[in-house]
């Protein structure tokens, strides 16, 4: 998946020869999974139409604060799409374009919008050679650069005049390309290695039944997705869950007993920078499986169950400079039994849940945590949906490690 995925884009259209490649740009960014809304200037109409891009972006194009053909119609509002905007891509940018944007000039919607822009702004220079080379062109290249406008220099190939050289719009695949580039660089957890473990373990009975519990998996997988996102690379060893998960940054690696997810996480944790264990392990599993379904021939059965590895303290011993962070589960004297966890596993965090609070536990969506750390500094958070828990989680994180 792409980090552009989710991401709400403004394309500005500009009135040059290039604007043709502004259908196949809003192709790829819906493509990316991101959600396109174009802005055109009043003259850029001229060389691709407003019906080619809101077909492609499912969205209405706006070009004019009004409808043009009816002056008492509802205003398009600059400063409400600037705001809905993750980010500004201007491409083309013509010169003259660039030049209003450099001096504050604003008399199309395109520039009132981005004048109004909070977002980053991105923009893809498109002119012929000897304009591309003018004194006035670089001087406003330099003025947009110190504003924090991120320039997508133009390639070198032939110009629509004839001449060869450079001015010619980069395309539409190097423009998304460096957008991700730039947006991942960007990221806190840019080549982090972090591994999570996620759902129940099923310890086999017989080869029909199993001792489990009601983890649901969602929490694991909420910290995995919300991580890729951030830039991490990521191993989510998973227990047996009804979830999927579809990001290139996730590396999923199923397991089904206790047994299994101890050595699944040892493999991986040697290479992690971060360790999440967020899984519910069996603490016991039975001391030997029958061979075929036991029949109910008994009033009581009787099943010996042997302690299963504890894998979040096999961790804790071999950790080095690896930041580990476990789960607590409790139903009472919460905050001391996650506290002495904490320290006889030798965690960096711990991450509380109580049954006893509305909105926490299994199979929910939502959660409500308190985050003990190692020099125990406590913080709690209301109840959220588990997405935003993993952010929480994770923003906590990146704050003791990197900021």
């Amino acid at each position: 998946m792409s980090v552009l995925s989710g991401k709400n884009i403004l394309l500005g259209v500009t009135a040059g020869i290039a604007a043709y490649k502004s259908a196949f740009l809003v192709r790829l960014l819906i493509k990316k999974g991101a959600n396109v809304k174009v802005v055109m200037t009043p003259t850029s109409k001229e060389f691709v139409t407003p019906l080619t891009l809101s077909t492609l972006s499912k969205n209405k194009v706006y070009s004019s604060f009004t409808k043009e053909d009816n002056e008492n119609a509802q205003w398009n509002n600059h400063v409400e799409l600037a705001l809905w905007a993750n980010l500004i891509l201007i491409a083309p940018a013509t010169a003259n374009t660039m030049s209003k944007m450099a001096n504050g000039t604003c008399d199309n919607l395109l520039l009132a919008v981005y004048l109004s822009a909070k977002c980053p702004v991105y923009y893809a220079p498109a002119m012929d050679l000897d304009m591309y080379k003018h004194p006035s062109t670089l001087k406003y290249f330099k003025i947009l650069n110190d504003f924090g406008d991120i320039q997508i220099p133009a390639a070198i190939g032939e110009l629509a005049s004839g001449l060869e050289g450079q001015g010619r719009m980069a395309s539409p695949e190097d423009i998304v390309s460096l957008i991700e580039k730039y947006i991942l660089d960007a990221l806190p957890l840019k080549d982090k290695e972090l591994l999570i473990t996620a759902g129940p373990t099923y310890e086999a009975i017989d080869p029909v039944r199993f001792i489990g519990n009601h983890s649901s998996g969602k929490m694991g997988y909420a910290i995995a997705e919300v991580a890729a996102n951030l830039g991490a690379q990521v191993t989510l060893i998973s227990g047996p869950v009804s979830l999927d998960i579809n990001n290139e940054a996730i590396r999923v690696i199923n397991v089904v007993s206790a047994d299994e997810m101890f050595k699944a996480t040892h493999r991986y944790f040697k290479n992690c920078d971060i360790a999440i264990l967020s899984a519910a392990v069996a603490d016991f599993t039975p001391n030997e499986e029958a061979l075929h379904k036991i029949k109910k021939k008994e009033e009581i059965l009787t099943i010996k169950l042997n302690k299963t590895k504890d894998i979040l303290a096999s961790l804790g011993e071999i950790k080095s400079n690896k930041y580990l962070v476990g789960f607590a589960l409790e139903t009472q004297n919460e905050l001391e039994n996650a506290k002495t966890k904490l320290k006889k596993k030798n965690l960096d965090l711990i991450v509380l849940n109580s049954l006893n609070d509305k909105g926490a536990g299994f199979k929910s969506d939502t959660n409500k945590i308190t985050l003990i750390s190692k020099d125990n500094k406590i913080v709690s958070f209301n109840v959220k949906l588990k997405k935003e828990v993993a952010n929480d989680i994770l923003q906590h994180i990146i704050k003791e490690l990197y900021v």
